[in-house]
C-alpha cells in the first residue's frame, strides 16, 4: 500500500505539468469547437439585454433550436421573432425561475413541445441595488430566489436527461462581483458568490459523467439596463462589455468546453491580488478605483 501511495505523490507533478503544457499548447493552437446543429439551447431571461445576444449568437452558430424563458412576454416575442428571421426554430415560455413548481411545470412543457435540452444556459438575474439597511426584504428575497435558487430548480429539471443521453452542458452567466463584492448590492454580489459556489461544485461533480460539461462566466461591468446609472471611476481604462461581446465569448467557451471565463482577462489580475494582498491594501484599491461609490448613481432596469 505504501509503494502505491509513494507512485501516486511521485506522479502527481508530472500530471500537473502535463496539464499546464496542455493548456498552454491549446491557448496557442486554434481548439476544436462543439458542432451546435444538433443542440437545443434553452437561454433563461432569454428576452433581452444579454439572454437576447446569447440567443442570437447560438442561432448564428448554427444551433438547431432556442428556447427562450423569461417574464417579459412582450421582449420574448420580440426576440422569438428575431431569431426566426435568422432561419432557426425558436420557441418561448412564460416562466419565473424563482418559482420551483413553474419550473419544472414548464420544463415538462418544453419537453413535450420541443424535445430534449442540450445547453441549459442559466442567465436570468435581477439586481436590487441597494444597502442591506435600505434593502426591501421581499427584494432581497427575490433576488436569491432568481440569481441563486433558480439555477438549482432548472439545472434539476434538464441535467437528468442530459446524464441519460450522455450529452449537455450547464452554463451560468455569473459576475466578476461573485469574487469581488462592492457596497450598494449586496443582493446581487452575495446571490452571485453563492450561484459561483453551486457552479464550481457542479463542474467537479460532472467530471465523471461523460458528455456532460459547465462552463462559468464571470463577466466584469456589462452596458445593459439591469445596472443602468452604474458609474466607474475610470471608464477609459475600465470601460463597460458589450452584451454582444460577453455573448459571442460565452458561445466560444461552451464550444471549448471550457470550464470558467472572466472576461475581461485582466480580471484574472484580480483574483491574484485578493489571494496575496492584505485587506487593507485590498480596500485601497477599492478606493482608488471608485468601487465603493459606483453604486451611488444606480438606476437599474426601467
Amino acid at each position: 500500500m505504501i509503494w502505491r501511495w509513494l507512485g501516486a505523490l511521485l506522479l502527481f507533478p508530472v500530471q500537473m505539468l502535463y496539464l499546464v503544457v496542455k493548456a498552454a499548447v491549446c491557448l496557442v493552437l486554434p481548439p476544436r469547437l462543439r458542432d451546435l446543429s444538433r443542440d437545443s439551447v434553452l437561454v433563461t431571461g432569454g428576452g433581452r439585454g444579454i439572454g437576447r445576444h446569447l440567443a442570437r449568437e447560438f442561432a448564428r452558430r448554427g444551433a438547431r433550436k432556442i428556447i427562450l424563458w423569461g417574464r417579459t412576454e412582450k421582449c420574448l416575442k420580440e426576440t422569438t421573432e428575431e431569431i426566426r428571421m435568422m432561419g432557426t426554430e425558436c420557441h418561448y415560455f412564460i416562466c419565473d425561475v424563482g418559482n420551483r413548481e413553474e419550473v419544472y411545470r414548464q420544463a415538462k412543457a418544453v419537453r413535450e413541445k420541443v424535445g430534449d435540452i442540450t445547453i441549459l444556459v442559466n442567465n436570468a438575474a435581477v439586481v436590487h441595488g441597494k444597502s442591506l439597511m435600505d434593502s426591501d426584504d421581499d427584494a432581497l428575497l427575490k433576488s436569491q430566489h432568481i440569481n441563486t435558487l433558480g439555477q438549482f430548480w432548472t439545472t434539476k429539471a434538464f441535467l437528468p436527461r442530459m446524464l441519460e443521453l450522455q450529452n449537455g452542458h450547464i452554463v451560468c452567466l455569473n459576475s466578476v462581483l461573485a469574487l469581488s463584492a462592492i457596497p450598494g448590492a449586496i443582493d446581487y454580489c452575495t446571490s452571485k458568490a453563492s450561484s459561483f459556489a453551486f457552479m464550481e461544485s457542479l463542474t467537479l461533480g460532472l467530471l465523471d459523467c461523460p458528455g456532460v460539461n459547465a462552463t462559468t462566466v464571470l463577466p466584469f461591468h456589462t452596458s445593459t439596463e439591469m445596472f443602468q446609472g452604474m458609474r466607474i471611476r475610470f471608464p477609459s481604462l475600465f470601460p463597460p462589455l458589450k452584451p454582444e461581446t460577453v455573448a459571442r465569448r460565452t458561445v466560444e467557451a461552451v464550444q471549448m468546453n471550457q470550464a470558467f471565463l472572466l472576461l475581461p482577462w485582466t480580471m484574472h489580475v484580480l483574483v491574484i491580488l485578493k489571494s496575496i494582498l492584505p485587506q487593507a491594501a485590498l480596500e485601497e484599491i477599492h478606493k482608488f478605483s471608485g468601487s465603493y461609490t459606483c453604486m451611488n448613481t444606480f438606476k437599474g432596469r426601467t
